[in-house]
């Protein structure tokens, strides 16, 4: 696989990505382009990259896997923030440099998102009409997620909390992560944890079949209120109006992208939609099992290649 690894200027940093190249690559032809968005606590070299994005690059498209701003090896600074409103915004980045090279066709620019990045995907191509077509990879609402998940019923308390530690650290006081995972496999097994997600993801990222440098697996906690009030879906009904491919698993976990898939199949706008449920397989198991991965490739190409 020919790939290069990349800078794009983002306001006042750079961000970090990889270009993957289809096979037969020339500078003077025009390619299609792929943007590929990586989970929420992931980085470019994880799923969206050498999974989804090395295989729409062999399916003959230019394809781009970045580091979110703070993220991986991307710039900006506390590290580690996860800002729904900066990770749309990375997209229009990446697409003003896209249209720098030559071979990156301007009117046929698609984006694939996996989990959160799914639906940061969903989310940017409202307003970004620059992207003619959006698939995403059991995404999930990360608005939601953290209002009904990661920071518990009591949401006002929470923002009191994220405010007093962000006064604590303007103050000099030490940065605070949440942490999305137990650190082990063996630590959810103790504390009697079953949920599939949970599992899934920490099988994932706190082992070796999915661990990488880039990846924090958590956030900057005085910067979550953002998240907080932000909805992935908001105006869907209006804006989102480009064909969509939503790809999710039927085993069903707590971060819920089942539920999300099937809330964003029925709201969005747009006439063209195709909702792809893979029977038998969990929101991490579309990340990288073969099979699972295979089904979600055999619709994603051929709706990319019908769409741009």
């Amino acid at each position: 696989m020919n790939t290069q690894a990349i800078k794009f200027k983002n306001v006042a940093w750079d961000n970090a990505g990889v270009l993957y190249f289809p096979p037969g690559f020339s500078e003077g032809e025009k390619y299609p382009v792929i943007i590929s968005m990586h989970p929420i606590g992931s980085c470019k070299e994880q799923t969206a990259g050498n999974i989804y994005g090395a295989a729409m690059a062999a399916a003959g498209f230019l394809v781009l896997a970045f580091d979110a701003s703070f993220q991986g090896e991307s710039g900006g600074s506390p590290r580690n923030i996860e800002n729904p409103h900066q990770r749309t915004d990375d997209v229009r980045y990446a697409i003003d440099y896209l249209l720098t090279l030559p071979y990156a066709d301007a009117d046929r620019i698609g984006i694939l998102g996996v989990c959160g990045g799914g639906g940061y995907s969903l989310n940017i191509a409202m307003t970004e009409r620059r992207i003619k077509a959006v698939v995403s990879v059991t995404g999930v609402n990360y608005g939601r997620l953290m209002r009904d998940g990661f920071l518990g019923n009591n949401l006002i308390s929470a923002l009191e909390n994220i405010a007093g530690q962000r006064t604590n650290e303007v103050k000099g006081g030490e940065l605070l992560m949440l942490h999305y995972l137990p650190a082990s496999v063996e630590e959810v097994k103790k504390a009697g944890i079953t949920d599939t997600d949970v599992l899934g993801a920490t099988d994932y990222y706190k082992t070796s079949r999915g661990n990488a440098p880039g990846a924090a697996v958590g956030a900057v906690y005085s910067h979550l209120s953002a998240s907080i009030g932000w909805d992935a879906f908001y105006l869907c009904e209006t804006l989102l109006t480009q064909p969509l491919l939503i790809i999710i698993g039927n085993r069903t976990g707590g971060f819920g992208a089942y539920r999300d898939g099937y809330e964003i199949y029925r709201r969005a706008a747009a006439t063209k939609k195709e909702l792809l449920v893979i029977e038998g397989f969990s929101h991490y198991e579309l990340y990288d099992h073969p099979e699972a991965v295979k089904q979600a490739l055999n619709r994603a190409i051929p709706f990319f290649k019908e769409n741009l």
